[in-house]
């Protein structure tokens, strides 16, 4: 860090005697890179443990676990005493080192606050996180590292004593460099995270390049330290886009959109619930932990996919047993069974997230729009192609929960590999403008100063 102060004070040299600082846009690109080196070195330092951590618990844990267990409680898989364990852990570490923001909070701050995201609740939002995700919760690393790098990159501004307009740029090219690097998705990523404060889609403009610069040099890294595992949703094959292609998007994305106000009802129901014990956070998070780990073993045995975990690898599950799915329980069934997948997510990720348990709903939510929109297809004996019906239902859910149409547009189409952008957004567009008026992320919202000048916070290149 001595290094890094260093440097700082070489592009800044005049910052510790002036606040509110108003800078070159050169300068701000400078900075925005050097947010995007260290968000790198934090992604891969990040999902590294993380690998370390979920190997431990699933690989050496479980089957120790499982060992001294007498066998009539194995024969039931009693996963939930692991995820329970993991809810121990999460309580007790929201106990000692306190209570870390949710996406709520980061939003409002973006909003409100000059940009700035609390870095104080970085080792909380990191042990905390790191254990919910381990142990089986239904919530990714997105938004954890999202608030840690985003923290990182107001407080460079802070300390620098910046404006704050420039101290929100900052945050943003903290948090564009965490999804860049995490989705492998620099563009994507940069506009994901100018698009989440808002319900009317990007309003931060000024901070597009900057957060752009951040992702991309981040992903860089995170590629070049981690391999950049994440790969592609493949699907078989590849349908020659059509009118009737588009019209069915549009069909998906009023299905996803609706899809998804359900869930935001059954989240916003577990809420509710959780309110009455919300003051006994250990107890909340181990029964959160029960909840998480009894969900999963509600399908049949042998069912190939499972509602557990952020949902990352088990989306790949959906796309690779679809011909299983339909040959081993029949169309009927299997149809009925990914319903009920999609259900177990929901209720999975409300337990997760009201109980203590960090992470992120992209995963997730893509989860349950792979699930629906693979039952979709069935139902129509792939009439409707599976990867249109997938990747449309999948955007159509997450953008009606994070009002992201164009951002999704763009990662769902780079994971895919896939051309089918021209569908995906019209699935995307119709479910966001279904949704107008439904919102899980109560703290979005315009943004409340606007200046008629696009770089107003900053001087003109000398």
């Amino acid at each position: 860090m001595p290094m890094i102060q260093n440097l700082l004070k070489k592009i800044l040299p005049e910052t510790q005697k002036k606040r509110n600082r108003r800078i070159p846009f050169n300068k701000l690109i400078i900075l925005s890179a050097i947010v995007g080196i260290l968000g790198g070195l934090l992604s891969s330092a990040y999902i590294l443990v993380l690998k370390e951590i979920l190997h431990l618990v699933w690989d050496v844990g479980k089957p120790a676990l499982y060992s001294i267990l007498p066998v009539w409680l194995r024969s039931i898989n009693p996963i939930w005493i692991i995820t329970a364990l993991g809810g121990l852990f999460v309580g007790i570490s929201l106990k000692v080192l306190g209570q870390c923001g949710e996406i709520s909070a980061v939003v409002n701050n973006i909003n409100m606050k000059k940009g700035s995201i609390d870095i104080r609740q970085t080792p909380s939002m990191t042990i905390t996180s790191l254990i919910s995700i381990s142990f089986g919760g239904s919530a990714g690393p997105e938004a954890p590292l999202v608030q840690i790098i985003g923290s990182l990159g107001s407080r460079i501004g802070e300390k620098l004593r910046l404006h704050g307009d420039i101290i929100r740029t900052l945050t943003f090219s903290g948090m564009g460099a965490a999804l860049g690097a995490l989705f492998s998705a620099p563009l994507g990523g940069a506009l994901f995270a100018l698009e989440i404060p808002h319900r009317r889609g990007l309003e931060y403009y000024e901070a597009l390049i900057p957060s752009l610069v951040a992702a991309v040099l981040s992903y860089s890294i995170f590629d070049a330290l981690t391999g950049a595992e994440f790969t592609p949703y493949h699907f078989s094959f590849l349908p020659a886009l059509t009118f009737t292609h588009f019209l069915e998007s549009i069909c998906i994305g009023l299905i996803g959109g609706l899809a998804a106000t359900f869930f935001i009802y059954v989240f916003r129901a577990i809420e509710n619930i959780s309110e009455h014990i919300k003051n006994h956070t250990i107890l909340l998070a181990v029964m959160g932990g029960l909840s998480i780990g009894i969900i999963p073993t509600l399908f049949p045995s042998g069912f190939p996919i499972t509602p557990l975990f952020w949902s990352e690898y088990q989306i790949k599950d959906v796309i690779t047993n679809q011909g299983y799915l339909a040959n081993h329980y029949g169309i009927i069934l299997a149809v009925g069974l990914l319903v009920l997948l999609a259900l177990a997510k929901m209720i999975s990720v409300g337990c997760t997230l009201h109980s203590g348990f960090k992470g992120g709903f992209i995963f997730p939510m893509f989860f349950i729009g792979a699930s629906l929109g693979l039952a979709v297809s069935l139902i129509s004996h792939q009439t409707i192609p599976a990867p249109l019906s997938m990747l449309c239902m999948m955007a159509a859910i997450n953008v009606a929960v994070t009002k992201t149409p164009v951002s999704t547009s763009i990662l769902l189409t780079t994971l895919s590999g896939m051309a089918m952008l021209p569908v995906i957004a019209a699935a995307s567009l119709t479910s966001f403008f279904l949704t107008t008026n439904v919102a899980l992320i109560r703290t979005q919202q315009h943004r409340r100063v606007r200046n008629p000048e696009v770089s107003a916070a900053f001087t003109r290149p000398q």
